[in-house]
């Protein structure tokens, strides 16, 4: 599982999450970003094409090498200073309200404690800061979340973890977050009990 987890799954994440499918959310979720940005769950940068021109710097927080690697290309084309300066979102080495907003796209589904992850935003957003996210979690309908209980199991096994059921609005309401702008969704072109998603704002009182 070393291997598969630190070598095959970020080149597997990378694949799955960079079709020209998600791209439009990657752009609407990136849009109003500006300032100093932490973005967990970096991953292989498919979201650094779509930082506009405000953004000032970004503070990259990602585990695996292999998927730092592979956002090689996309960081030489950046408009903007991009540093790896985090590998665990539970426990991010920063200081209390050092970034002016924060970006999570399918991240919260595989951190092992979300909570702890959300907390570490909220610490280290200003005031009034906000995390901008898209993520995909439980379903609003009992018929899908039955199927979604049903694959769980083998979506952790085979995705590094990944869970198919975390409520993410509660999750950031739990975290203290005042959720301002939230849009939940199946995508099309993929089974409902994988594509339930939510796309928002929320802000950090």
């Amino acid at each position: 599982m070393g291997t598969y987890r630190e070598h095959v799954l970020p080149r597997l994440v990378d694949a799955a999450c960079g079709t020209a499918a998600l791209a439009p959310l990657r752009a609407r979720v990136c849009a109003g970003l500006g300032g100093h940005v932490v973005e967990i769950g970096f991953g292989s940068g498919r979201n650094v094409p779509f930082y506009p021109d405000g953004v000032t710097r970004v503070d990259a927080v990602e585990p695996a090498d292999a998927a730092w690697r592979l956002a090689g290309a996309r960081l030489a084309a950046a408009g903007v200073a991009v540093r790896r300066t985090g590998l665990d979102g539970q426990r991010l080495p920063f200081g209390d309200g050092a970034f002016d907003q924060a970006l999570s796209t399918w991240t919260l589904c595989t951190i092992p404690d979300p909570h702890a992850a959300l907390s570490e935003l909220r610490r280290v957003l200003k005031p009034d800061g906000i995390l901008r996210f898209v993520e995909h979690g439980l379903a609003p309908d009992e018929s899908v979340r039955r199927l979604q209980r049903r694959f769980e199991p083998a979506q952790r096994l085979l995705a590094g973890g990944c869970h198919l059921t975390r409520p993410v609005a509660a999750m950031l309401a739990a975290a203290g977050f005042d959720v301002v702008e939230l849009e939940e969704f199946y995508h099309p072109g993929a089974p409902r009990f994988e594509s339930a998603f939510s796309l928002g704002l929320a802000a950090s009182p």
